[in-house]
């Protein structure tokens, strides 16, 4: 007979199996008297929170429309901020008489992301595509083509400069994230050293102090009848950082492919580039998709970094349109504003990552 540490199996007396939780949520809220309690008190605290909250945010508030005589007797939120800085808090210091082109490069990217984000029009058609977008919205934004008067990259702000930041950085660091990860694994010394001194030299320093390099210090190396616009070194600062995290992402998802794939590949004969593309990396990125994510959304909030170098982002022109002395006192309202639109683009992203999270998940398992 078995013996499990000097015991015998015969020996071991039998054990009722463990009892199966159910209830969900409200029976973990309520498991025990204790719990109960603080489940009670914090929901009556997150209630009058929310109560007095309503209250400010509407019932008491003045709205958009109002002005800043209506808002020294309300005892609630000034809203009128919105209404009369919206221009400058969106579009920062762009010209008015070309503001169209701005809402269009805007509404331009805005579809592009959501044109992206449909599995039926993935391709390799699309980061030529991506390319051209760019390119359009640059094109507008900077006019001095096509009959359009041209406008300096200092002009530029608010919300427009924020999602061209934000494009270009994801659209030309995932690329430089996957190349680098390659060569992090790759057989040939120089390139594995270069790309991970690379890496590791980037992650060591805060995307501050990449900025402030790309748009202080690097000037001061060229020469005098050289100079690169603000805004490009700003951008080329925002995509090295990125790709330098990102990269230690997809090296994580190729890292978790068994090694039979890339034999298989191999048996196949598919060159390098051909099992890189077809075989390895579209499983490692549907591995690593939501640590992947999480570093687009951050991207997307660092963009408010470049305020630093003096580019007015969304954040950096609200920062302007609050200078006002009429105004200044209704800070929280303007701040809450541009609070409300980052929650709606993060939220979207983060929607869309666990939507197609469970679609690979799906597709996987059907296929299986």
């Amino acid at each position: 007979m078995a013996h499990v540490f000097g015991t015998t199996l015969a020996e071991v007396p039998a054990r009722p199996a463990p009892a199966r939780r159910g209830g969900g949520v409200i029976h973990r809220l309520f498991a025990t008297p204790r719990q109960g309690a603080l489940t009670v008190c914090a929901g009556a605290l997150l209630l009058a929170g929310a109560g007095l909250a309503f209250d400010w945010a509407v019932l008491d508030a003045v709205g958009p429309l109002g002005t800043a005589e209506d808002c020294v007797e309300a005892t609630g939120a000034c809203w009128a901020i919105v209404g009369e800085k919206w221009r400058l808090i969106l579009f920062g210091t762009y010209p008015g008489e070309a503001l169209w082109r701005a809402m269009l490069a805007c509404a331009l990217l805005v579809m592009g992301a959501a044109a992206s984000a449909v599995p039926r029009l993935w391709s390799p058609w699309l980061a030529p595509a991506w390319a051209l977008l760019i390119a359009v919205v640059l094109v507008l934004m900077a006019g001095g083509v096509l009959g359009l008067e041209p406008v300096r990259t200092s002009a530029w702000g608010g919300l427009p400069l924020t999602l061209i930041l934000f494009s270009g950085t994801v659209a030309a660091g995932v690329p430089s994230a996957i190349l680098l990860a390659l060569g992090r694994r790759s057989d040939m010394p120089v390139i594995r050293a270069m790309c991970v001194a690379f890496i590791e030299v980037v992650r060591g320093v805060p995307l501050i102090a990449v900025l402030f390099v790309a748009s202080l210090v690097i000037p001061l190396f060229l020469p005098g009848e050289i100079t690169i616009d603000k805004l490009l070194r700003a951008q080329v600062g925002m995509i090295l950082f990125f790709a330098a995290y990102a990269a230690e992402v997809v090296r994580g998802g190729l890292q978790a492919l068994d090694q039979g794939q890339t034999d298989a590949a191999e048996a196949l004969g598919l060159g390098y580039w051909r099992r890189m593309g077809l075989v390895i990396l579209p499983q490692a990125l549907t591995h690593v998709l939501p640590a992947l994510m999480n570093d687009i959304l951050r991207a997307f909030k660092n963009t408010t970094f470049v305020s630093i170098v003096g580019l007015f982002d969304i954040l950096g022109a609200t920062k302007t349109a609050i200078a006002d002395p009429n105004w200044i006192r209704y800070a929280p309202e303007a701040y809450a504003f541009v609070l409300a639109l980052f929650f709606v683009f993060c939220t979207a992203m983060s929607s869309y990552s666990h939507w197609l999270e469970r679609r690979l998940d799906r597709d996987k398992h059907s296929s299986a």
